[in-house]
């Protein structure tokens, strides 16, 4: 008894009394040492010294995104932004982290009826999430009002809109797809095919332009998800602008909205994709009655269980079509609409709008992907630092030395190609590119955080299980890896999309310094993997159909390493002309050629054993440039 109260007395650090004194010196003097009975041992589980990502601001901790914001903002234009983003910084590192680890663990439920019996399928959303909503909306970077009041700083918008969005993906990726499901292409669509007063009914809906929640979509069915011909729900044209939807959505995120995009085939058209059409439904009819939304049930999901999904039925649902009809005006008013697109295809203009937007969401997919990883690498950083094992933090270890600087390049490297992707040459293939790397780096660094935690990574109470459970989604959203690469090649094959590919790497390559030897190796690899590029296109397109489908992956991969090294180079220019007051540094530079070294330079396996060791040996340049211990 008394052994057992020392332990726990000088364990927590309290003195010892005299008699368990007496006790651990006489042990001491046996030549033993009861744990915790010295300072050193106690220090080895001090709970007390850790502290994780939250609680931390996360602007402020983060190098690499304060350099992003130096590189794309004018010194005037970041005096005036600097106070936003480190508030925004607070906010997301503070109260939505803690909302997003409650709502986890109790999420939206479906009330299907009221005490009358009559059905209503209300999704009731935790405090937590309403409380975090509202947060986040308030003080909400991407905005048009927030964008309204930038401009008139003259400060452009767009890089405080990229970092609040990743941001907020380090906190809660639900959230955001709870906040941004379809808002845009709802409204964009809306503004486009619409007639006027449902047009002025969305605009409500969206009145102040943040979307609150107001939007989703339904797209997938039980028998298609990305095949899109498989689709069976059907529309009936009723009258005048007014369909009717009838079917089963199978996978519908924010369920709770007001306002959705949904696909259907025209009854009587054709069976494959060239039927499908785009149709808005909203919550209630014109006439002010609940429409015909039937949600059957909320999924059980693996993570963000922060935005709820839902299976729907939609039981003679109005809707109204967005797309152009022969002989119809922007709402399709003509009584023959539903004959002029029963043959398919004369609605092909929505639907491609509809695709063009889906695509853009495919960057915002790639950023939830970013934030997740770096929300990863951030918790592995704290943990690491403040566990012992062997007499030393594991921080020190070499082999977790590594594999922190391996998670620290790989996260710098995708958010170069993603914030490229939002601030830089919108290129077609930059969308399916960065989501390529960035959805599959989110799972990978969370896993690699789940394991730097050891035991601890696999508890639900640690913030990394729910981060590797929710950017597992991150590569099914808009697009898995194979639908990506049949993306690459419809934009090769239809727009020459790999040729404005090569001639935006080909002029970062051009404008890249090479003064120190980290430069040179970063563009002399990036040069020779764009030669690789162009030679490996060529040796696609002379391989037989389906041996070429399926190679489309390692040449998309390519083409993702030479964009995202593309990326770094700018950032290696920037560093060069002193962004962020970095000038000579040359971190941004060491970054590059280790990535350029794993990814574009010819596999070696000996090099594994005795090559390069520059990650090793520089740890410290590579870790104090992407967190800061405040």
């Amino acid at each position: 008894m008394i052994y057992s109260c020392a332990v726990t007395e000088v364990a927590h650090g309290g003195p010892a009394s005299d008699a368990v004194q007496v006790r651990l010196n006489a042990v001491a003097e046996r030549g033993g040492e009861l744990a915790f009975s010295s300072l050193s041992k106690r220090l080895r589980y001090d709970t007390s010294r850790f502290k994780g990502a939250t609680g931390r601001n996360w602007y402020e901790i983060d190098p690499s995104l304060q350099f992003l914001m130096a590189m794309h903002l004018e010194p005037s234009e970041l005096a005036w932004a600097t106070p936003h983003l480190k508030r925004v910084g607070a906010l997301m590192g503070g109260p939505v982290s803690e909302y997003a680890e409650r709502t986890d663990r109790a999420p939206a439920y479906l009330e299907r009826y009221d005490r009358w019996g009559h059905e209503t399928a209300e999704v009731i959303l935790p405090e937590s999430f309403v409380a975090s909503q509202a947060a986040v909306l308030a003080d909400n970077l991407s905005s048009p009002t927030f964008a309204a009041q930038a401009r008139q700083a003259g400060v452009n918008p767009a890089p405080l809109g990229a970092a609040w969005s990743y941001l907020l993906d380090q906190a809660d990726i639900g959230m955001t797809c709870a906040l941004g499901t379809g808002g845009d292409m709802v409204i964009k669509m809306a503004e486009s095919f619409a007639p006027p007063d449902v047009l002025a009914r969305v605009r409500e809906l969206f009145a102040g332009g943040d979307n609150s929640g107001a939007a989703g979509q339904m797209f997938t069915e039980r028998a298609g998800g990305s095949d899109l011909g498989a689709l069976e729900t059907t529309a009936t044209h009723v009258s005048g602008d007014t369909w009717r939807l009838d079917g089963i959505k199978w996978f519908v995120s924010n369920v709770h909205a007001s306002a959705f995009v949904a696909l259907a085939k025209i009854e009587g058209g054709v069976d494959g994709v060239r039927g499908v059409m785009p149709f808005l439904v909203l919550s209630e009819r014109r006439d002010g009655s609940r429409n015909g939304i039937r949600i059957r049930r909320l999924k059980d999901k693996l993570g963000t269980k922060s935005v709820p999904s839902g299976e729907v039925e939609l039981d003679a649902a109005e809707a109204f079509l967005l797309a152009p009809a022969s002989g119809s005006g922007a709402g399709g008013t003509s009584a023959s609409v539903g004959s002029s697109l029963a043959g398919g295809g004369r609605g092909a203009s929505g639907l491609a709008a509809m695709m063009r937007l889906t695509n853009g969401a495919r960057l915002g997919i790639a950023m939830m992907g970013v934030g997740c990883a770096r929300r990863a690498l951030v918790e592995s950083v704290c943990y690491t630092r403040a566990r012992e094992a062997f007499g030393a933090s594991l921080i020190e270890q070499p082999l977790v030395k590594r594999k922190l600087a391996e998670m620290i390049v790989e996260v710098e490297a995708a958010q170069a190609a993603v914030f490229d992707g939002y601030l830089g040459q919108r290129l077609r293939l930059s969308a399916p590119l960065a989501k390529l790397r960035a959805a599959r780096l989110g799972v990978t660094v969370a896993s690699d955080a789940v394991e730097l935690h050891g035991g601890n990574g696999y508890i639900e109470t640690w913030p990394v299980a729910r981060i590797l459970r929710d950017a597992q989604v991150n590569t099914v959203w808009e697009g898995a890896d194979n639908i990506l690469c049949l993306d690459v090649r419809r934009a090769m094959e239809r727009e020459l999309a790999h040729d404005a590919l090569f001639e935006r790497v080909g002029a970062a390559v051009d404008s890249a310094p090479d003064v120190t030897e980290d430069q040179r190796v970063a563009k002399d690899l990036t040069a020779a993997g764009l030669e690789t590029a162009k030679r490996a296109v060529r040796r696609w397109k002379a391989l037989d159909s389906d041996i070429a489908e399926a190679r489309l992956f390692p040449l998309s991969q390519l083409f993702s390493s030479i964009y995202t090294s593309a990326a770094l180079l700018d950032q290696v220019a920037a560093e060069q002309r002193g962004a962020g007051g970095d000038a000579g540094s040359g971190r941004k530079a060491l970054v590059a050629a280790i990535h350029a070294r794993r990814y574009l330079r010819v596999s070696d396996h000996l090099d594994e054993i005795d090559g390069d060791t520059a990650d090793f040996d520089r740890f410290k340049v590579l870790l104090d440039g992407a967190f800061t211990d405040t």
